[in-house]
């Protein structure tokens, strides 16, 4: 790519972040007025569409690994992690989705929980139980770093700025803009990112629609002529990938747990009323079966490059769906996709934020107070705000060690 070229594609990605952080805060705004205390945050006190918290649902399930890692499994393994991760992984969190909502929902809103935590000292009468819940949740800043070194290093690439600058800027702004709104904006926002991602993922899986100019088995044979294994059930090469119990198995562990995570099952708890559950599913489920199937362009990027190589280097695993938008699609259509990758990790990262500093807030760190003082009273949003600020110092502090010595 030329300088002149490089230099358009730097000002066109700033313009449309720049418009995509006005549409964000525009929403934000919106549900911070709403929000007046711990419970607004957590579950929010508008009656939104089934159809919105099902595309929230979706997006906040769907990571950048779903767009980005994910199909790079398949470009290096073929037909064995598209198996995995397109057919198993997806059934399994469907089916447990289904289940485990309609009976967390059921309790949960008869006890009015507002977390995970919460949920589960109910259930099980135990308030200790409850108390370890909540300090569970801090575990997920592993998490939150994950997603954050990733948008980091995109957001870097994409705006020409140096990465602890980019860090800087998407701490800053998302954390900042979590501190308000709560469920009452995220909704709104995990929306409008479910949309763009829908969009990007019928781009993709569109790409590579010349490869089958000679029907299926015309494609099977081209992925066959790169690597024979790529086109096996299983993948000796892989590490991953290599008999049934790390293809079947596995996956099917963590499409449960996939769904037993707290920003996930909380989900259902913004719907006002039961009879929206249905509705709220078969979106939520939809939706994110579209977003599974991405990994196919894995199969198109590996059609491209054959021997992995882009410009004359070697493609790591993470860069090989990068690499593919960059050389098959002109400039606004290639930032347009960088804008969905950067979608799936923002949602995910909002529904961290907000699942995370509720509990701390809701289960470790008000009734740790009320116990030691039981007349102790405080504005929970305002403790909620600062745990935020904690968990943002912490992301900074972790990501640019991440980012400076990779582990």
């Amino acid at each position: 790519m030329n300088t002149a070229a490089n230099n358009n594609m730097v000002l066109a990605g700033w313009a449309l972040i720049i418009i995509y952080a006005i549409i964000i805060l525009f929403f934000v705004i919106r549900g911070a007025k709403r929000t007046k205390n711990i419970k607004d945050y957590a579950v929010g006190n508008i009656k939104f569409s089934p159809v919105s918290v099902g595309l929230a649902l979706a997006a906040s399930m769907t990571s950048a690994a779903t767009f980005i890692i994910n199909p790079g499994f398949v470009a290096l393994y073929g037909f064995s992690a598209f198996l995995s991760y397109a057919i198993v992984l997806p059934i399994a969190a469907m089916v447990s989705l289904v289940i485990l909502t309609k009976s967390f929902r059921k309790h949960g809103s008869s006890v009015q929980a507002l977390t995970l935590a919460q949920w589960v000292e109910t259930k099980y009468k135990s308030k200790s139980l409850g108390l370890f819940f909540g300090v569970l949740s801090i575990l997920l800043l592993t998490f939150i770093v994950l997603i954050v070194v990733g948008l980091t290093k995109v957001i870097s690439k994409t705006l020409d700025v140096d990465e602890f600058y980019a860090l800087l800027g998407v701490v800053i702004f998302i954390f900042g803009y979590m501190m308000f709104g709560g469920a009452n904006s995220m909704v709104f926002t995990n929306t409008i990112q479910a949309l763009l991602m829908i969009f990007v993922a019928f781009i993709l899986l569109g790409s590579g629609y010349q490869h089958f100019s000679n029907g299926v088995h015309g494609f099977i044979e081209k992925l066959s002529a790169i690597d024979p294994k790529l086109v096996g059930l299983t993948n000796s090469s892989s590490f991953l990938f290599r008999d049934f119990f790390e293809i079947v198995v596995v996956q099917i562990v963590i499409g449960v747990a996939i769904i037993c995570q707290p920003h996930i099952i909380t989900k259902s708890l913004l719907l006002k009323t039961d009879k929206d559950v249905n509705k709220y599913l078969k979106v939520g489920v939809a939706v994110e079966l579209l977003f599974f199937l991405v990994v196919f362009a894995g199969f198109y990027a590996r059609l491209a490059f054959p021997d992995l190589i882009y410009n004359g280097t070697k493609l790591k695993m993470d860069g090989i769906i990068p690499a593919y938008v960059v050389s098959e699609f002109p400039v606004f259509i290639g930032l347009i996709i960088i804008m969905g990758l950067l979608s799936a990790g923002i949602s995910t990262l909002e529904g961290l934020i907000q699942s995370v500093s509720s509990s701390l807030t809701t289960d470790v760190i008000l009734p740790v107070m009320r116990k030691a003082k039981p007349d102790f009273k405080v504005n929970s949003i305002i403790i909620n705000r600062i745990i935020i600020i904690a968990l943002a110092i912490l992301t900074i502090i972790i990501s640019y060690d991440q980012l400076v010595n990779p582990k």
